[in-house]
């Protein structure tokens, strides 16, 4: 039998990891007081004093007695631990190991007394992973902040102790964002400032080093009037005269050869940079919603009476405890079920965030994802979770860092959470298929939390059995004393306009404007429709424009664009391109037509890669592919005439114009720019290009100038992508602008190196090739021997750029231009004019080939037919910021799919509905 006691957060108590139930609040803090003087006798009057802060009620002692009377009764399960009553007061008898603040203070001890640095930091790690949150998490009285102010004095003792270990070790780089978190909550502890500081030194920023120390320096001075003490001074010197004997660490043991790392520790290092990627990601998300500014509306959740659990305990909460229940389930499986607007997707960020705040190493991390590209028929759940764990943190592709695979270990190793949102918004003829492959996925206990309108979840359900193991909770309709208080929350004291409403609200409290404010979206679409003090809410209680609530939540879903794209002053000494403008109008127009593009796509998810979807295909494929058969048909007149330009012409057009319409393109490439550490990459590339060079240059009887030329621009083109790399650190998520990016560099990069590659191979080929090449005559009609490699390569191509289409189109087209004789003794400047022509042709294509190029004639081509506006990327930011869309990883979602569902509605049915409402 395993027990333990859990104070080192949220206080609990298990038994082979099973939680017992410890009573209400009082009870919990008589076995807090007896747990922390474990094995001494606490007197009554101290239990007294600790337990009611100094105020107990009549009778407290026989109110106490029961207390103890039932925590025995729930202790019975421990062997080993019981509650003595003895003269005077109560004890507490355990083994004190099996309580985590003991243990912790041990291992602690035990690492300040070890011999060795190794032996050190596996007592001060394993102490510190004890850790889940705040002790006594929950649970305040006088008495017990004092104690938990000591143990966070001790923690962060023991943290500084085991930093100084690990710097001695060489684990600087890895120390700088957990150290830099650190020194934000510790601004004047100058040990801390020194260990940052060192860190930062030995990671190669010697700048942002001297910047911290003087950022400490004056922070000191100004606030405390003090200088910074001798140890931090003398590190300040020598960090600025870069003290060679800084940058060697020094361990007690004698160092030894730098141990390999594990796959084990590579993937606890991919899981906390997981867990750091999660947290700012969904903690800027929040603070753009503005959850904690008011506090978000109240939700409270409870066990649902619909018939789709095998769970039979009862469990209830608010929006504010959801954490702290997950994992108090026996089963870490909950489904969130609740009516369109419940606050679904609002429950499972601050649930993911919960999770994260009292994360201890080696917890699994959750993560939010977005269900809507799952399909059950195609991917197992786990197959889908590491291909998006890879889009959304694509630093887990370092396999240098993080291993081989770390995406789909972290999810087949029980590493991660999946918080899954949007069951609904999986096609609906896929739910009984998608219940089965979760519930088979999930087998064994894996944790996981799924959100889905209770509605399609009960549908489901009857079609597909059920989630055996998961408890099914259902959010509650907001009452309306919290409706009131979240609508009238930050409205000055003058402020009278809501004050018939709320009579109004309190009299009809089934009316059609309470009914209508009993979801959250609309008690927040209420509040920022009538934000501005010069609106009018009262407006909501005429009858004659709303006679019930769906004309209700329609004029809010209305009025929510007007009220966010409202004019405001713009903040001093800012330009005024720098705050983009947008009159409500126009961005409902863009907005309406993005909305539409959506649902054309049948998806809630706008990935800006996917806007050339929204040009029909034939349209597509003339306006991708005639600007670069142009520039082919120019460089076949500059090398032979009217006749070749019409064959270049003609054939590219043609293939261009089946790839760009038809072909299916791969996603946008994230990749970083990196040249440190490149040398040997970059040199084997080069090779290969080099030989590339030689042999064109051999087969088609080349002077050795030319040859020379070709080998240093296929050298240095294959080179190039030896510097792009996939994001080294995995503490990063996706978001659109860094896509966008990221894939820029690629396209540009793969563009350039084709265009000068290629165009110098065409320019010298037919102004400076023999006129019996090893491929047989330049000025033959047309020959087979040319034409076929040169098909071939078109067609590899044509296949990683538009997979079958592009294979066969661009193939084609590479097989008739290989094949045609072009003219011999060209003028070398003339062949170096054609060359440019059909390089930056060649560049053409490959940048259209790729996500970012063609999102670009893409947003031209749209905003010219007046649907997007030309900067597009700026407008979708602004909307972000404004709350009107939501961001996930790389994709923008409207902030709830009732209002992309009105703006997607076709314009005669939007104006019968406005017709109705006056």
């Amino acid at each position: 039998m395993t027990v333990e006691f859990r104070l080192l957060g949220e206080v609990e108590a298990r038994v082979d990891g099973r939680p017992v139930d410890l009573g209400h609040l009082r009870q919990r803090l008589v076995l807090i007081t007896l747990l922390v003087e474990a094995n001494r006798i606490v007197p009554v009057d101290q239990l007294l004093e600790r337990v009611w802060a100094g105020r107990p009620p009549q009778r407290a002692r026989d109110t106490l007695y029961g207390y103890v009377h039932r925590l025995r009764k729930a202790l019975a399960v421990m062997a080993g631990v019981d509650i003595l009553r003895k003269p005077g007061g109560y004890l507490l008898s355990a083994d004190e190991a099996l309580i985590d603040v003991y243990r912790f203070r041990e291992l602690v001890r035990q690492a300040r007394a070890a011999d060795d640095d190794s032996t050190a930091m596996a007592s001060f790690d394993e102490a510190l992973t004890l850790w889940r949150g705040e002790p006594f998490s929950g649970v305040d009285t006088p008495w017990l902040d004092g104690v938990r102010d000591v143990l966070e004095k001790e923690r962060f003792a023991a943290e500084l102790d085991f930093t100084d270990l690990r710097l001695a070790h060489g684990r600087h780089t890895e120390l700088v964002p957990e150290l830099v978190s650190r020194a934000g909550e510790h601004q004047w502890d100058e040990r801390l400032a020194a260990q940052l500081m060192l860190a930062l030194y030995r990671s190669g920023r010697q700048a942002d080093a001297l910047a911290h120390y003087e950022q400490t320096r004056t922070r000191l001075a100004e606030e405390l009037g003090l200088d910074p003490g001798p140890a931090l001074r003398q590190l300040h010197r020598r960090i600025l005269t870069s003290d060679p004997s800084l940058a060697t660490p020094g361990p007690r043991a004698a160092p030894a050869v730098a141990e390999e790392p594990t796959p084990e520790t590579q993937l606890d290092r991919a899981a906390r940079e997981l867990a750091t990627a999660v947290t700012r990601q969904w903690t800027a998300e929040a603070e753009i919603r503005s959850l904690h500014r008011p506090a978000p509306v109240r939700l409270r959740w409870s066990t649902t009476g619909r018939p789709v659990t095998g769970a039979g305990e009862v469990l209830r909460g608010d929006i504010s405890d959801v954490a702290g229940k997950f994992r108090a389930l026996p089963v870490r499986q909950l489904v969130v079920l609740g009516e369109p607007g419940s606050g679904k997707t609002v429950l499972a960020i601050l649930l993911t965030l919960g999770l994260l705040a009292d994360r201890a190493p080696g917890d699994p991390t959750p993560v939010l994802l977005s269900m809507t590209s799952w399909n059950p028929r195609r991917d197992h759940l786990h197959t889908w979770l590491a291909r998006r764990l890879s889009e959304e943190y694509p630093g887990l592709g370092n396999t240098k860092a993080y291993g081989p695979d770390a995406a789909t270990r972290l999810v087949t190793d029980e590493r991660v959470i999946p918080v899954l949102d949007g069951f609904d918004e999986i096609p609906p003829g896929l739910h009984a298929d998608a219940i089965d492959a979760l519930d088979q996925a999930i087998a064994g206990g894996r944790p996981v939390v799924v959100t889905c309108r209770a509605t399609e979840y009960e549908d489901a359900v009857r079609h597909g059995g059920i989630l055996a193991g998961a408890m099914v909770v259902e959010i509650e309709p907001v009452e309306l004393d919290d409706a009131i208080t979240f609508l009238t929350a930050r409205h000055h004291p003058g402020d009278t306009r809501w004050q018939s409403v709320v009579a109004h609200l309190r009299r009809h409290r089934d009316g059609p404007l309470a009914q209508a404010l009993s979801t959250p979206l609309m008690v927040e679409l209420a509040r920022t429709a009538y934000r501005d003090s010069g609106s009018d809410p009262t407006e909501l209680l005429d009858p004659r424009r709303f006679p019930d609530r769906a004309t209700i939540e329609e004029h809010l879903l209305d009025a929510f664009l007007p009220a966010a794209y409202a004019e405001r002053p713009r903040p001093p000494g800012l330009p005024p391109a720098a705050v983009p403008t947008y009159g409500p109008d126009q961005a409902q127009r863009w907005l309406s037509f993005l909305a539409r593009h959506l649902r054309h796509l049948q998806t809630r998810d706008f990935a800006w890669w996917h806007l050339v979807r929204a040009i029909p295909r034939p349209v597509r494929g003339l306006v991708f592919s005639l600007p670069a058969a142009c520039l082919f048909a120019i460089a076949g007149l500059l090398a032979r005439g009217p006749d070749l330009a019409w064959v270049y012409g003609l054939s590219t057009a043609v293939g261009g114009c089946a790839a760009q319409g038809w072909g299916t393109r791969s996603g946008p490439l994230r990749v970083e720019v990196r040249f440190r550490g490149t040398a040997l990459p970059f040199l084997g590339r080069f090779a290969v290009g080099a030989a590339i060079g030689v042999v064109i240059g051999v087969v088609w009887s080349l002077p050795i100038g030319p040859v020379v030329v070709l080998v240093s621009a296929f050298g240095s083109g294959m080179g190039l992508h030896a510097w792009l790399e996939v994001p080294t650190e995995a503490n990063h998520a996706s978001s659109p602008a860094t896509t966008y990016a990221q894939d820029r560099v690629a396209t540009l990069a793969f563009a350039l190196s084709v265009a000068l590659s290629i165009g110098l191979f065409y320019a010298f080929a037919i102004a400076a090739s023999q006129p019996h090449s090893n491929l047989g005559a330049v000025a033959d009609p047309f020959h087979f021997t040319r034409a076929l490699p040169a098909g071939l390569v078109s067609a590899l191509f044509g296949w990683f750029a538009f997979r079958y289409v592009g294979a066969v189109s661009y193939g084609i087209a590479g097989f008739v231009l290989g094949g045609e004789a072009m003219a011999h003794h060209i003028p070398l400047s003339l062949g170096l004019a054609a060359g440019a022509v059909f390089g930056l042709a060649i560049g053409l294509t490959t940048a259209l080939s790729r996500s970012w190029g063609v999102y670009l004639i893409s947003r031209a081509w749209l905003a010219l037919r007046g649907q997007t506006p030309l900067r597009l990327n700026r407008f979708l930011e602004d909307a972000h910021r404004r709350g009107v869309l939501r961001q996930a990883g790389a994709l923008y979602q409207f902030r709830h799919a009732r209002l992309h569902d009105r703006l997607a509605q076709d314009l005669p049915a939007r104006r019968r509905i406005e017709s109705r409402t006056g």
